[in-house]
């Protein structure tokens, strides 16, 4: 009985330290999730927006694209999306475009949400999520600022304060 409880005991831990073992190796040898990085060209993209209009974000050359990843889900979003509104009306006569784009939910969850918070700038859903592995992001919320030549001058990732997302527009605005 002690010679099969040894035994029993030995194959627990030979397991949990296999698992600790690929965890570690598997967080190590990773690449970094982020493959956009400041100075280079922004991927280009293409979504349909919550009232059926195409944005590309080629179209936007000559103009500072505010681009900022979210979901309906993640509390830090959920915060700085009437900031990113309120500047949205600040700027967009500046030369500053914003573009957000949902990762992977319902239109009528991301409808919902916009219209309680009362949203009125460009909303895409990224619904097989290519846009958000083409940027390599993670976490939610990630923000790119990117000129008018289409160059990506900054990466955020976590929760905007109302003066940070005004420093970010001055800062793209051509």
């Amino acid at each position: 009985m002690k010679k099969r409880r040894l035994v029993i005991r030995t194959i627990i831990l030979l397991v949990l330290g296999a698992a600790v073992a690929f965890t570690l190796y598997a967080n190590f040898t990773k690449d970094s999730k982020q493959k956009v990085a400041v100075g280079e060209m922004a991927p280009d993209f293409a979504l349909v927006d919550m009232q059926g209009n195409k944005h590309r974000l080629s179209d936007y050359r000559g103009q500072g694209v505010f681009l900022n990843f979210w979901g309906t889900w993640c509390p830090p979003c959920k915060k700085e999306m009437p900031y990113i509104n309120n500047q949205y009306h600040q700027y967009k006569d500046k030369g500053v475009q914003v573009l957000t784009i949902d990762i992977n939910e319902s239109a009528l969850a991301v409808n919902q949400f916009a219209n309680r918070l009362k949203l009125d700038f460009p909303i895409m859903i990224d619904t097989n999520k290519d846009v958000m592995n083409v940027y390599g992001i993670e976490p939610l919320p990630a923000t790119f600022l990117i000129d008018k030549n289409g160059k990506v001058v900054k990466y955020h990732k976590g929760e905007l304060t109302e003066n940070r997302i005004r420093e970010f527009m001055e800062k793209i605005k051509p």
